[in-house]
């Protein structure tokens, strides 16, 4: 069994379950070790103020097998970022897979890597994928060759589970499943824009309304750099 190298970015107003929940299921991966990367070896607040401490910054991080990249408020500060964007580059070229979590696809995006990829993400931000010359898809999770797309949040476990199936075999994977007991049984019907009601999805939308924004005209920068035509 080869030992795997694993590693996720983190960065301030990131969101921690778009980490901790693909962290919970990779760090059961076997002969495996799992790296917290940041652009520094400084804690960093969450979204919410939970503080996440890396333990490897971007310079002293190997050659990864697998490149975790969340997302969050703070993907946004990151979308012109040259030395994050550059260090995304620098390891998918030797990644076997690339794992974007809700927005850390736009992350993705930025970088290049997904130009006539098939992803998803939040549904906030899904419109945006064409800007990046991605393939949008309406999924739960998306695996296209090499890349992983998981939607918003939570369906960061969901990804986690697929990736550990890829990295080692589908017996592995459900093991953890059972031993996380990852058995969801949502108590309201309101988990995507499809079963949510109209006055929910509203109220939901409106507050991302600034942020979409701002994540819009980033993207429309991005694809006059990356030369993405837009039908």
């Amino acid at each position: 069994m080869e030992h795997l190298r694993i590693g996720a970015i983190v960065f301030p107003k990131v969101d921690q379950f778009d980490f901790t929940g693909p962290f919970e299921v990779l760090s059961r991966i076997p002969d495996s070790t799992i790296h917290v990367i940041g652009k520094s070896r400084a804690p960093v607040p969450d979204v919410r103020g939970l503080i996440l401490t890396p333990d490897i910054t971007f310079a002293e991080c190997p050659s990864l097998d697998v490149l975790v990249i969340p997302g969050g408020a703070g993907q946004q500060d990151l979308m012109e970022d040259e030395i994050t964007l550059s260090f995304i580059r620098l390891q998918a070229r030797n990644a076997r897979y690339i794992f974007s979590v809700c927005t850390g696809a736009l992350l993705c995006g930025a970088a290049g890597l997904l130009q006539d990829v098939r992803a998803t993400t939040h549904w906030s931000a899904f419109h945006l994928l064409p800007y990046f010359g991605a393939i949008p898809v309406n999924a739960r999770v998306v695996v296209d060759d090499r890349h992983i797309s998981a939607a918003g949040v939570s369906a960061g476990l969901d990804g986690a589970l697929r990736l550990a199936s890829l990295v080692r075999d589908e017996r592995l994977a459900r093991e953890i499943q059972l031993s996380i007991e990852y058995s969801p049984e949502p108590p309201f019907n309101s988990g995507s824009p499809e079963t949510a009601a109209k006055e929910i999805v509203e109220a939901v939308r409106h507050s991302y309304e600034s942020i979409g924004e701002s994540r819009l005209a980033t993207a429309e920068r991005i694809a006059a750099k990356l030369g993405v035509k837009l039908p």
